[in-house]
């Protein structure tokens, strides 16, 4: 008997992320001491390299330059398990972000670079082309960008015309503010899931605690997940109901890419038939062993290994 599809495809950005973790205070005009190290980033393909890192199957649709970021970046992901359906443009660099990390906050300055190409046409034929997907996830970068919004757009249409169930990161709330509530809302109305962490959901749902927010978010798409850093989760659903996690607590090292492993810890556990409870501790689980890591990604081990165990998909 051949078992359900459970593949996760994810649609969104790929960079390159050039992280300093600060010895202290910013320095405004002057300089700060810094661990500087550069690595791949990018909200979709964070969360692809920890869906991997967790043997899930994953697919990563999206856009890098013709240029030797654009290769480390998919051999970083492939290495890791990750299937790439990646268009590489000749005439535009891979994206970059640079990222100020220190006292458990990060500041990201960024250059979307060829995460602005990605197209309609790309994310439809990456789909066509994967008979075992059961979700897709996108990353609202790419609805948040006026260049590659429609592949965004499209992407959560051709999901819902082959029955997947679909799910989108809300991404970051100044490029929110910038489109207006109203017409991300709208954008996303039909996905099965929403993702916000606390500063994403206020601009999206306005003022209110976490578990109001969730419900009001829930009531444009059919379920709604509020992160909360150190203070847990809430999940709200279609009914009204609530569902609240405690977060693991672990020494924290470097936050960023926290809330894209969490992404994938609860989509591995959500798409394997989890209820809500059980896909929030999952997740948990999976942000815990992120921000005790520097970097947005897993890091192998020594021997290579890209998981707890086996060798992925």
């Amino acid at each position: 008997m051949t078992s359900a599809p459970t593949r996760i495809v994810v649609v969104g950005d790929i960079v390159t992320d050039v992280v300093a973790m600060l010895s202290g205070p910013l320095a405004p005009g002057s300089d700060t001491p810094a661990g500087i190290r550069v690595t791949g980033g990018g909200q979709a393909a964070n969360t692809a390299a920890w869906l991997a890192w967790r043997e899930h199957p994953v697919t990563l649709v999206g856009a890098v330059g013709a240029d030797d970021a654009g290769r480390s970046r998919l051999d970083e992901l492939t290495g890791l398990g990750v299937r790439c359906a990646v268009r590489r443009y000749p005439d535009t660099p891979t994206g970059t972000v640079i990222v100020l990390a220190g006292n458990g906050e990060r500041t990201m300055i960024t250059q979307r670079g060829a995460n602005l190409r990605l197209a309609p046409d790309d994310v439809a034929a990456a789909l066509a082309e994967t008979s075992d997907a059961a979700h897709l996830h996108l990353s609202a970068y790419t609805l948040l960008d006026a260049g590659s919004r429609e592949a965004g757009r499209r992407a959560l249409a051709a999901a819902r015309e082959r029955g997947l169930t679909t799910s989108v990161d809300a991404a970051s709330a100044e490029p929110l503010r910038r489109v207006g509530p109203a017409a991300f809302l709208a954008w996303v109305r039909d996905a099965d899931l929403l993702l916000a962490n606390a500063d994403e959901a206020a601009v999206l749902a306005g003022p209110g605690s976490p578990a109001d927010r969730a419900r009001a978010l829930a009531g444009g798409t059919r379920h709604a997940v509020v992160k909360n850093g150190a203070d847990g989760a809430v999940w709200a659903g279609p009914d009204g109901g609530v569902v609240e996690a405690a977060a693991h607590r672990v020494p924290v090292r470097d936050v960023t890419g926290a809330g894209d492993a969490f992404a994938a810890g609860l989509l591995a556990a959500w798409v394997a038939g989890a209820g809500p409870a059980e896909a929030l501790d999952r997740a948990a689980e999976c942000g815990a062993e992120a921000v005790a890591t520097l970097g947005a990604r897993p890091v192998p081990d020594e021997a290579g290994r890209r998981g707890r165990s086996g060798t992925g998909h």
